[in-house]
């Protein structure tokens, strides 16, 4: 098979699907690899170490889509490369469909194969692909919210950890999974006050056990959500549901009664976002203020580590890019349940069910 690694378009993202020794674990497996010039740039890998590894090195988008058999990205295509895509293609990559009717509708009408990062998983209820990024989301959402809580950069003002005679930082995050645990971690360590706020009232005395003290864990539910947002300097959204449209958790009127000049970062906008006033926003233009309240929306958090994201991210993606090539997509789903999991849409239909809920669409169930 021949495995495609085009350079990244979407805005400020650095990160590549592939390094040097994946392009050599595939040649050993005897696949072949395309890969754009500087493809690798953003995470300081260089042609000439894809090169080394064995990849043909081709130099626009076009080449790598019109000789690959699977295209392995880190985003989702965007309008210019829809045309690059061919029928019966396999990519592989983050899709995060329920975000986005228009890119569903492109990709059905493409009649791709697209195997979903953030769909595959495990008899557990693990998402591997996921946890990676979401580690680095959920890290980087109290590193940039403490940031923008800086006077100069619009909010209120305040040291997240505070200093002796004066308040530390009230944090509420909305969500318990793995974005909402690391970030819990970073702003405890900082020495805010946190608040973990989830359904799961088990996942909540599992955080209760292994986070600091100065970490609280509540019940989420309406009334908590409202007494805590009043409450909140800077706030997290880290819902997730898997293949789904994020809930949204908290309203536009419910914005009002936070203080003015507190941060939100929502993690959850790759999904739809769990806030009502979030839309996508970009590392060039983070932030936007509504009543007051300034939110931070960035759709590829760890985009702006992409040293660090790209190595954590490939080092989950290339046993399933490996197992996908030498056995064709089709293969690797009758045999491994979490690939199966990953297929969302193939030959014009959508095979995974939370994505067709999302936009009242018809769907077919792959195993048929």
């Amino acid at each position: 098979m021949i495995v495609g690694v085009p350079k990244e378009i979407k805005q400020d993202e650095y990160r590549v699907s592939m390094i040097p020794v994946g392009v050599e674990e595939l040649r050993n497996a005897g696949h072949r690899v395309v890969v754009q010039s500087k493809a690798g740039e953003g995470s300081g890998i260089t042609d000439k170490d894809y090169r080394d590894a064995g990849a043909k090195i081709v130099t626009s988008a076009k080449q790598v889509y019109n000789q690959s058999d699977m295209i392995v990205k880190v985003k989702e295509p965007l309008p210019p490369e829809y045309g690059l895509l061919r029928k019966g293609q396999t990519v592989f990559t983050y899709f995060h469909f329920a975000a986005s009717r228009s890119l569903t509708t492109a990709m059905l009408k493409a009649r791709i194969t697209a195997v979903a990062y953030e769909t595959i998983s495990l008899d557990d209820g693990t998402h591997p692909l996921l946890t990676p990024m979401s580690e680095v989301a959920g890290r980087m959402a109290i590193q940039e919210g403490a940031k923008y809580l800086e006077k100069p950069m619009e909010g209120r003002g305040i040291l997240l950890g505070g200093v002796p005679g004066v308040s530390p930082a009230e944090v509420a995050i909305i969500g318990g999974g793995v974005v909402g645990t690391n970030a819990a971690k970073v702003a405890a360590g900082l020495g805010a006050r946190v608040i973990v706020l989830d359904v799961n009232l088990d996942r909540l005395r599992y955080l209760d056990d292994i986070l600091p003290k100065n970490v609280i864990t509540l019940m989420s539910n309406a009334e908590n959500i409202r007494e805590k947002l009043a409450e909140a300097d800077l706030l997290i959204g880290a819902v997730l549901v898997v293949g789904a449209r994020a809930p949204r958790l908290v309203t536009k009127d419910q914005i009002k009664t936070m203080k003015p000049g507190a941060v939100i970062v929502d993690v959850a906008i790759d999904q739809g976002g769990c806030i009502e006033t979030s839309r996508p926003t970009t590392h060039s233009k983070p932030t936007y203020k509504v009543h007051n309240v300034l939110h931070y929306c960035v759709a590829n958090m760890p985009g702006a580590v992409g040293r660090t994201s790209t190595y954590a991210l490939t080092n989950v993606t290339l046993p399933y890019a490996i197992e996908i090539a030498n056995k064709g997509w089709e293969d690797a789903a009758r045999t491994n349940l979490a690939i199966r999991r990953g297929v969302n849409i193939t030959n014009g239909k959508i095979t995974y069910k939370a994505v067709a809920d999302s936009f009242g669409m018809e769907w077919q169930d792959l195993a048929l």
